[in-house]
C-alpha cells in the first residue's frame, strides 16, 4: 500500500484524497478529547468551523441531547459545556449526548479531509488501533492537524509511530514525508511524554496550567478503538 503524510492541514488544498483513507492526527488536543468522549459513551461527535455555526447546529438538534465543546486560543468558550480538555469528557457527564465540537486546529483538519473516501480520528491514545484499522485497507494519508497551519511535532512523531508499526505488520510504501515522519517518531516517541511536555503546544498548555491535559494526551494505546467520520460525523 501507498502511505503519505501531511504534515498540516495547509498541505491538503491541492492534495487529492478521493479514494484514500485518511486519519487526522491532533495529538493536543482535538482527536485525543474526542477518542475519550467516544470512549466515555458519546453518541456522536459534530466537528464545526466556528463558534457561531456550533451554537446553531446546537440548536437544530435541542438542547436536551446535545453539547457544546472547543476553544480558541487554547481556552474554553464562553457559554460552551466543555473546554478541549480530555479529562472533562466523564461518562456521568457525556454517555448518550452528541456534542458540537469546534478547535483551532483539529476540527478544522477534520473538515478538510471530508472528501476522502475513509476518515478516521487518530492520537496516541489509539495509535495501535489505528495502525491496525488502516493496514488492510485502501493507500492511506495521515493528516497532521498542526499547530495553526504550521508543522506540529506532536502531530509529526504520531503519524510516524503509526506508520512504523503499519509498515512492521504490511508492505508500505512511503513518500518522503511519510519516511521522515518514522524517522521522527524512531528518535522521540517511546514514551510520547518524554518529549511532549517540550513541544510549542506543550509548552503552551503547561502555562497555562494545563499540564495535565498534555500528560493526559501522551497515554500511548489507551484505547482499542477507532473513531471514523461520516457525513462531518464522528461516532465508533
Amino acid at each position: 500500500m501507498n502511505l503519505d503524510v501531511l504534515f498540516s492541514r495547509a498541505e491538503i488544498e491541492g492534495t487529492k484524497l478521493a479514494g484514500r483513507t485518511v486519519a487526522v492526527i491532533d495529538v493536543l488536543r482535538a482527536t485525543s478529547t474526542l477518542i475519550e468522549a467516544l470512549a466515555h459513551g458519546a453518541r456522536a461527535v459534530i466537528p464545526v468551523d466556528t463558534v457561531e455555526r456550533a451554537v446553531r447546529t446546537a440548536a437544530e438538534i435541542g438542547k436536551g441531547d446535545v453539547l457544546l465543546s472547543g476553544e480558541r486560543g487554547s481556552l474554553p468558550i464562553e457559554g460552551f459545556h466543555f473546554g478541549n480538555s480530555p479529562a472533562e469528557f466523564t461518562e456521568e457527564r457525556v454517555s448518550g449526548k452528541t456534542l458540537v465540537m469546534t478547535t483551532t486546529n483539529g476540527t478544522a483538519a477534520l473538515l478538510a479531509a471530508a472528501s476522502a473516501k475513509r476518515c478516521v480520528i487518530a492520537a496516541f491514545l489509539n495509535a495501535d488501533a489505528v495502525a491496525s484499522a488502516l493496514g488492510d485497507g485502501d493507500d492511506a494519508t495521515l493528516i497532521c492537524a498542526g499547530k495553526e497551519g504550521r508543522f506540529a511535532l506532536e502531530d509529526a512523531v504520531c503519524a510516524g509511530l503509526i506508520a512504523r508499526r503499519m509498515s512492521a505488520a504490511k508492505r508500505v510504501r512511503g513518500t518522503d514525508s511519510a519516511r521522515a515522519a518514522m524517522r521522527l517518531a524512531s528518535r522521540l516517541g517511546h514514551p510520547p511524554l518524554r518529549f511532549l511536555r517540550r513541544t510549542t503546544a506543550g509548552v503552551q498548555l503547561r502555562n497555562l496550567g494545563l499540564s495535565r491535559d498534555v500528560d493526559f494526551c501522551g497515554l500511548l494505546d489507551r484505547y482499542g478503538h477507532v473513531p471514523e467520520m461520516r457525513d462531518r460525523r464522528v461516532t465508533l
